[in-house]
């Protein structure tokens, strides 16, 4: 590969690390074929991109990025997953690819400049999916007018209901 080809490499990575909302660092060493093709089909279900990528390429492009926080992560076989939309995905992919496959090691992520470390990306991946969490959002959104107009309603409803006590009374009389 030559200089030219390594520059618009770093160029367009560097665009896509400024842009990601998660970018988690991953050692991949020890897995087969099959395998990288299996976790790459689900990431890429998702939008998510997973590069395999020169350190000193990885390290060039994340300057002036939030990315510059992993650097000291960036030895031996390291592959890259970013995400654009949806920080919670791929925590959650590559935590159940990792458990199920000893090989890849998840080493650290940077999410909205902030440095996450295992830890961090295991609570991250037990969130709800961002779907869920609108859904979440949209049903307590609506509970409040829903509440209100229960409330509102229950005024002429119990007027009414006293008044149909007070005719069946005088009925019974």
């Amino acid at each position: 590969m030559d200089i030219k080809q390594k520059k618009e490499i770093v160029t367009s990575l560097h665009e896509d690390l400024k842009r990601s909302k998660i970018v988690i660092a991953t050692d991949f060493k020890g897995l087969d074929v099959a395998s990288v093709t299996q976790l790459r089909s689900e990431l890429t279900k998702e939008n998510i991109d997973y590069r395999v990528i020169k350190n000193t390429l990885l390290r060039r492009a994340s300057e002036d990025t939030d990315v510059a926080l992993l650097r000291d992560l960036f030895k031996g076989p390291s592959a890259i997953a970013i995400s654009y939309d949806d920080p919670v995905s791929p925590a959650k992919i590559l935590t159940k690819f990792s458990e199920a496959n000893n090989k890849l090691e998840i080493k650290g992520a940077v999410m909205e400049g902030r440095l996450l470390d295992i830890n961090g990306i295991k609570a991250l991946s037990s969130l709800p999916s961002r779907e869920v969490l609108l859904g979440q959002l949209l049903a307590t959104m609506n509970a409040v007018p829903t509440g209100i107009v229960q409330v509102l309603a229950a005024v002429p409803r119990g007027f009414l209901n006293a008044l149909q006590a007070i005719k069946e009374q005088k009925e019974a009389a």
